[in-house]
């Protein structure tokens, strides 16, 4: 595992810039990575996000694609 990719500084983005560049990106060209817990993603989750508990996160991280840009929440 490349534990430096999650040492590595990242730029937050606020809601109107994550809603932007989740408009000029289509929905298989970035990865919109959901790490809440699976109830609080049944309740209400951005469609198309990717749901993987932080607990989880490196166990699973092979599952995502380093070549995509990936928004977190």
């Amino acid at each position: 595992m490349k534990w430096m990719q999650f040492l590595t500084p990242v730029k937050s983005k606020n809601f109107n810039e994550t809603k932007q560049m989740i408009s000029d990106h289509d929905p298989d060209e970035i990865t919109i990575l959901d790490v809440r817990q699976p109830g609080e993603y049944k309740d209400s989750h951005i469609p198309g996000a990717v749901l993987i508990p932080l607990a989880e996160l490196s166990d699973r991280a092979a599952e995502l694609d380093p070549e995509k840009p990936t928004l977190v929440y």
